[in-house]
């Protein structure tokens, strides 16, 4: 057998007195090329027989090391050796034993195949279980020596296995190779949790502090290899974060019935990928919430904005909570927002004179109540506002001494919300009189908006649309009634569709809408505000059938709305008049445009249907305005005249301004920074439709176009960067989920758009199987990122089985296409430099593991030419950018690290 011949010729050497040189030689003679010698277990059989004595064999260990200096073996087969080694009562073998590893431990280095790569991993992480056991055994031969009265040589060699502990932990690049093996080898790592433990056990009655505190690192050291993707420096030189203050304001403006989840996971996004510290981000989010109370218009966006920063915001920070760290650390966080907000005095006496209030001691009072703030610090940070509000301008006027703030009235809605909610439950039938004394007390004053503001900031607004549709339902029809029950159902049907055209048009159609179901009936109000009401965007047909109701119930009703007669209430069908009316508004368009009718009888008509119930003037001007659109302007005046009749001046529709100055003109780092924030946040409107275009077209046009590469020179090109990994992230986070209220539905024709784009070859998954359990050398799949095969463009994505038809994956699997193609290429310039930044930001942005993330789209050939790149050519890095929840991805990465 060969071992045996080995070990005959390691004796042989040994009887012989061979100089190491000597022995080298007549190795190679006896042993010819074929088997290599980590094959034979060289390292193994020289270590057995050097330590078969009391003390090592210097003449062996001499062999062992000229073979690990000539490279004949290689360091994983020496460490792996090594730690077979278990007589730790054999102190000079032990000193023999570290000796060697002293001289490769702080520079391991493998340059073959992948497998040997992780091979390394793995003898490094038995190596260090190794030392851990020694160094338990040197610490209980101490505590032994204590006791008998001569500690000296346990605690010489503690100190040796301790300095060799930290020698080999101290290097990033083991603590990368050991985080590899950690995942390859759960149960190896778990045993060296086990030693770890074992060892702080004995060494906690250590004496020597030094000792203590060397192991105590070292313990850290080997604590923190999990996690040592995970550590971000957060930005504590920067106090203004725009991206927040920007989400917050777009959030409360255009969003307040939108659920809080997905602003809280946009706004943990924007503090990951920014490493804002958790006071300053708070502080950010209040700020926002104070510009808004002051800047918000009068009337229901002031409520809307209340509602927000009152109700719903406080909400989202209990959820930001779970994020974070524990409870206490946050709470101690939002305390810390608080000192901070209440410096920025100017800020907080503008919103208490527009509010009227003390606005910071209402937030306080809700803080505190959600369990963010403890009673000692709510009870401080009251006090010092307190104390800071008698020196601020006088807040009260003699105008507005009276009025009532608006933070208080919304705090006090939100459980009066709940109540009415419970009384819509009731059978409208047996009390419909106390039911409309309800509906009258919601009405009065601005109780009708600070209410949908309240319920729309907790989530209860689509419920209480509900109910007010059922109610309106219910009233459509009336059986055996009296007349003073045909006027009641008469005005609850009136006052429940005013209040539903109401909450249609400042919060959306959307939280109207019921979920479809197959079968069930469609309410009235539903149907007539999907098919009759006006919207921003929405077209509608005034030729539509719902406009064309059986003609006789027309001419009755031009004819009542001809005379000044009451109108005949029992056994009314509102829904039929409100579908009439726009027919019956036809016939007296026309009567009046063909000199019928004159403009006093049309004065007359109009006053009557305003004057008789109300919802048949919103009916009748929703009909005109759709009329309106399909006429020519020469032929609008008569109609126009009417809408203003009945339902006063219209509005100017409000248009959105956005500044289009896409960022790459700008020459000020500070300001190419600060384009990017607010660019950012802007794009969250429809970040999905954004992203597409930025990373599809925008970015390959700049890479691949040489024209254009002067663009992308700092500070431009970085900012691209940046905006172009948090656009990215986003989108990708949270394509998946459900999409914003406020973001666009992409269409089926788009995701064939973009599957044209860059034509990807579509692996076959046999091909990719027989390639995944090829025994070949992996270089293959290492190979050169400028040959565009099959093997070149494989990605962790692939093996995910990741969809890609969808149009995000598509185009963030093209564009780390090419970005592995100007990696790999000979051509050097602005565009080499925009990928290394753009690598760059996906590495600072990216929480630790990178499954799931957008660098899954990367080709696992990319990380062999990034690391050539000075920037990136850290084992973090590699750590950061590969997907090692895949054995192939851990191959990568080894083979990456144990080359640098």
């Amino acid at each position: 057998m060969k071992v045996v011949n080995l070990k005959q010729a390691i004796l042989q050497a040994w009887k012989e007195r061979w100089s190491d040189y000597q022995w080298a030689i007549n190795m190679k003679k006896f042993f010819p090329k074929g088997a290599t010698w980590d094959i034979l277990n060289l390292a193994e059989a020289l270590l057995e027989q050097a330590m078969i004595g009391p003390s090592p064999n210097p003449l062996i260990l001499s062999y062992l090391k000229y073979a690990i200096s000539s490279q004949m073996v290689s360091y994983s087969s020496v460490l792996t050796a090594i730690s077979k080694f278990d007589d730790f009562s054999r102190d000079l073998c032990i000193q023999a034993l570290l000796d060697i590893m002293d001289m490769f431990c702080d520079r391991l280095s493998c340059h073959g195949k992948a497998e040997e790569c992780i091979g390394l991993c793995r003898a490094l992480l038995s190596a260090l279980h190794w030392l851990l056991r020694c160094t338990a055994a040197s610490a209980e031969r101490l505590q032994e020596g204590v006791e008998a009265g001569t500690p000296a040589t346990g605690e010489k060699q503690l100190a040796m296995c301790l300095q060799r502990l930290e020698n080999t932990l101290s290097s990033t690049k083991n603590r990368a190779l050991l985080h590899i093996a950690k995942l390859e080898e759960a149960s190896s790592w778990t045993a060296i949790e086990h030693s770890l433990l074992k060892l702080g056990e004995i060494l906690a009655n250590l004496s020597n502090p030094q000792l203590r505190s060397q192991a105590e690192q070292c313990g850290t050291l080997i604590r923190s290899i999990p996690t040592m993707l995970s550590v971000h420096s957060e930005q504590l030189h920067k106090t203004g974060f725009p991206t927040v203050h920007a989400v917050v304001l777009l959030e409360g403006t255009m969003n307040l019935t939108g659920e809080t989840q997905p602003l809280v996971e946009q706004l943990m996004m924007v503090k990951r990928m920014q490493h804002i510290p958790t006071p300053l981000f708070v502080l950010e989010i209040w700020k926002a919430c104070f510009v808004g109370l002051i800047e918000s218009p009068e009337g229901t966006e002031e409520l809307k904005w209340t509602a927000f920063t009152y109700l719903k915001i406080p909400q989202v920070l209990v959820k930001l909570k779970k994020y974070c760290h524990g409870d206490k650390d946050f709470t101690e966080d939002v305390n810390c927002a608080f000192e901070f907000l209440l410096k920025l005095t100017p800020l907080l006496d503008k919103a208490d004179q527009r509010c009227n209030c003390d606005c910071t001691n209402f937030l306080l009072q809700e803080c505190n109540k959600q369990g963010l703030l403890s009673e000692a610090n709510f009870a401080n940070l009251v006090a010092k506002r307190s104390a800071d509000r008698e020196h601020a301008p006088q807040q009260k006027s003699s105008e507005n001494a009276n009025i009532q703030p608006n933070p208080g009235l919304i705090l006090r809605a939100e459980p009066t919300v709940t109540n009415i909610l419970k009384t819509m439950d009731a059978d409208h039938s047996k009390s419909p009189e106390g039911l409309l004394g309800v509906l009258g007390h919601m009405l009065s004053g601005k109780s009708l908006d600070l209410l949908l503001a309240a319920a729309a900031a907790t989530g209860k607004l689509k419920s209480f649309a509900r109910k007010f549709i059922n109610l309106n339902e219910f009233t459509t029809h009336g059986s055996g009634e009296s007349t003073k029950t045909a006027s009641v159902r008469a005005l609850l049907f009136d006052i429940s569709f005013l209040m539903l055209c109401h909450v249609a048009q400042t919060y959306g159609s959307e939280v109207i809408l019921s979920e479809s179901s197959t079968g069930a009936e469609v309410p009235f109000f539903e149907t007539w505000m999907q098919t009759c009401m006006p919207e921003e965007g929405k077209i509608l047909n005034p030729d539509h059938p719902c406009f064309r109701p059986d003609s006789t119930k027309v001419e009755s009703l031009v004819a009542l709305l001809n005379n000044s007669s009451e109108m005949k209430l029992v056994q009314m069908k509102w829904h039929e008049a409100c579908l009439s009316i726009s027919a019956a508004i036809l016939e007296i368009l026309n009567a009046w445009e063909n000199g019928v009718l004159a403009f006093e009888s049309i004065q007359k008509i109009t006053d009557n249907i305003k004057g008789k119930v109300c919802s048949l003037a919103v009916c009748a001007v929703a009909w005109l305005v759709a009329h309106v659109r399909m006429l020519g302007l020469d032929e609008r005046e008569k109609s126009l005249q009417m809408i203003r009749q009945l339902a006063g001046p219209l509005y100017s529709e409000n248009t959105l301004q956005f500044y289009n100055e896409e960022l790459l003109k700008e020459t000020r780092k500070e300001h190419t920074l600060r384009a990017v924030e607010l660019l950012y946040s802007i794009f969250c409107l429809d970040m999905q439709q954004v992203t597409l275009v930025l990373l599809g077209h925008i970015l390959p046009g700049l890479l691949t176009d040489s024209s254009k590469w002067h663009s992308l020179m700092d500070p431009p090109g970085t900012a691209l960067a940046k905006l172009a990994v948090w656009c990215a992230l986003s989108s990708y986070s949270s394509h998946k989920g459900q999409a914003s209220s406020r973001q666009k539905k992409r269409h089926r024709e788009d995701i064939e758009d973009y599957i044209s784009l860059f034509p990807l070859d579509d692996m076959q998954p046999s091909k990719l199987m027989r390639l995944l359990s090829s025994n070949e050398d992996d270089a293959n799949i290492l190979s050169s990122p400028t040959d565009r095969s099959m093997n070149s463009s494989l990605s962790a994505s692939q093996l995910h089985t990741v969809n890609m038809r969808d149009p995000l994956n598509r185009v963030l699997a093209n564009l780390f296409l090419l970005i592995s193609s100007i990696l790999g290429s000979r051509t050097a310039g602005p565009h080499t430099q925009f990928v290394q930044w753009f690598m760059e930001e996906c590495v600072d942005c990216l929480e630790q593991g990178s499954r799931g993330s957008i660098l899954q789209f990367m080709p696992f050939t990319t990380v062999s030419e990034l690391v050539k790149v000075s920037a990136m050519s850290s084992p973090k890095v590699v750590l950061a950018i590969t997907d090692l929840s895949l054995p192939l991805g851990r191959q990568v990465a080894a083979k990456a690290i144990a080359a640098l």
